[in-house]
Order: structure tokens, then sequence, then C-alpha cells
């Protein structure tokens, strides 16, 4: 686990991990309509190649001075209207990784890396 975030408190120390940030995020961003995929890494297809789940794919997360910037990568849906698509994302996953963790989002970067047709389309 890299770049965790550790609050101290009364009670003890709280760990919120880059893995748990990009889940969040990635969770956020496939909730939005008009996504179709998350576009990962070719280390994290090889890993799904290999049978195992990869919850973050797509999902590249820093964390510097109490402050998280998340960049997103995605496959959006042919037809749709990508910038809305983006502003969506952008806004789902900053309210959700502030929500849930209570940290700072400076940015969330989103990069669109293909377009996907629709199933009934290819039909």
């Amino acid at each position: 686990m890299e770049n965790k975030l550790v609050n101290e408190l009364d009670r003890g120390n709280v760990e919120i991990s880059n893995e748990v940030i990009s889940i969040i995020a990635s969770v956020e961003a496939l909730s939005v309509e008009g996504v179709m995929n998350m576009r990962g890494s070719l280390t994290g297809d090889v890993v799904e190649m290999l049978g195992m789940k990869n919850q973050a794919k797509g999902i590249k997360t820093g964390i510097a001075d109490d402050v998280v910037s998340i960049d997103v990568s995605l496959v959006v849906e042919y037809g749709k209207n990508i910038v809305e698509i983006a502003e969506k994302v952008q806004t789902k996953v900053k309210e959700a990784v502030m929500n849930m963790t209570g940290l700072e989002v400076a940015e969330v970067n989103v990069y669109i890396e293909d377009v996907a047709m629709p199933k009934k389309i290819k039909e």
C-alpha cells in the first residue's frame, strides 16, 4: 500500500490507501450513464486476464499534503455527449471521495481513451 494517508485521531490512526480511493472513484465513474468501461494499464489488463478482478482499473491517484488528485481513464458510449459525461464523472468522483474519506480532492482529470458501440446497435 503506497501513498497512504494517515489521520492521527485521539483513539489512534486511520490510514486510507490509494487503492481505497481508486475503488471509490472507479465505482462512481462506472455509475455515470454513458460510461461503458474503465481503461486500465497493460499490467492491469494482464491481471484481469489471469482471472483476478481489478476494481481500481483506469484510476490513478496521488496524495500530497492531505490533498488527493485523481486521474480517470474511460471508454464512453458512442453518440453520447463526451464533455457532459466527463463533467458528471468529475462531480460524482469528487463528491464520493470527499464524503467517504473526508479528504480534500484537488482535481479529477478525465481522459477519454476510446468510444464503444452500445450492444443494441451492434446487433
